[in-house]
């Protein structure tokens, strides 16, 4: 198991650059790894019957890949950005390309639990034998007894079977557990490939240089971590204003009195602000010099958010 899971994170490995988003993704790949294992000890349980082991077992494989999936995309800050963009602003100031790319960015993301959840599960190869045993065909197996048919076969996987088709189930459960993990391996290869050429590509059609793509990525990460610590402080300051008008004091902690009386908070930020600074970005720059993000070119003054005479839109979202 420690190999598959290094071998895991190897592959995995390739869809990050940032090593805070690689951290992050491994942490996600390493939780999904826990999450199967326990679920495959204490939970899974083939129901060892004609019919309901296939829906049981693609269930077992499909459904928390779905869910995991489905968490993905919701955590993801892309998919918000783009629904605020849809909403504000629409789509109008899109490329197809830029469109297609930044889809693929957040269900790429998004893959990442589901892809691991689905080649563990297909490596250790449980759901596969559970929901694929009775099609196993009697014919394929020497000397099998013709009395028994498609429900001896469903109870494979429990191992309640007649002493005498003991061997049969062993081949029966080799065979099956041999094409689960070469499906598992594939599916860990084509990933593999697809990331590979993905980075290709968008290393091959960025306007960026690799030090300056590397600068917008710690830009973007030192922006986000400071704008995040100066709205939980800018918004503690505001509330300890409205509560002490409210009541007439307000009771603070020594850290809290020293923010106040450090960072005088006039008052609140107008909706326009917001607005242009929430949505997706795509980079951009005016008249030859960069703009790295909504913030930084609300910052500089520049209006409108398609691209201009002056500027070009970089083909490929930020990682």
């Amino acid at each position: 198991m420690a190999a598959l899971i290094a071998e895991n994170f190897r592959f995995l490995s390739l869809f990050f650059k940032s090593k805070d988003v690689m951290i992050f993704n491994g942490l996600v790949a390493l939780g999904t790894v826990g999450s199967e294992e326990l679920f495959s000890v204490f939970a899974f349980n083939c129901p060892c019957s004609p019919a309901r082991n296939y829906i049981y077992g693609l269930a077992a494989i499909g459904v928390p890949a779905l869910a995991l999936f489905l968490i993905g995309v919701i955590w993801n800050n892309h998919t918000w950005n783009l629904v605020a963009e849809c909403h504000k602003r629409g789509t109008k100031n899109f490329s197809a390309a830029a469109t297609f790319l930044l889809f693929g960015s957040i269900m790429g993301r998004a893959a990442v639990a589901p892809v691991t959840w689905s080649v563990i599960s297909l490596l250790r190869g449980e759901a596969y034998i559970c929901a694929l045993s009775e099609f196993v065909k009697p014919s394929s197996l020497d000397k099998f007894p013709a009395e028994y048919g498609a429900e001896v076969l469903a109870r494979f996987p429990c191992k309640d079977v007649p002493v005498n088709l003991t061997k049969f189930r062993d081949e029966v459960t080799r065979r099956l557990r041999y094409e689960s993990q070469l499906f598992g391996w594939l599916l860990i290869g084509i990933v593999a490939v697809l990331v590979f050429l993905t980075k290709c590509l968008k290393h091959c059609c960025s306007p960026l240089s690799y030090r300056q793509e590397a600068y917008w990525a710690q830009y973007r990460s030192n922006e986000d971590k400071l704008f995040r610590r100066t709205a939980e402080v800018h918004s503690r300051i505001l509330a300890a204003k409205n509560v002490k008008h409210f009541f007439g004091f307000v009771a603070l902690d020594k850290e809290e009195k020293e923010l106040v009386q450090e960072f005088p908070v006039e008052g609140v930020q107008p909706s326009p602000q917001w607005n242009a600074i929430t949505g997706v970005y795509i980079y951009r720059e005016n008249k030859g010099f960069p703009l790295y993000s909504r913030l930084h070119k609300w910052a500089k003054g520049v209006e409108g958010n398609g691209p201009s005479p002056e500027g070009h839109e970089m083909l490929f979202l930020a990682s």
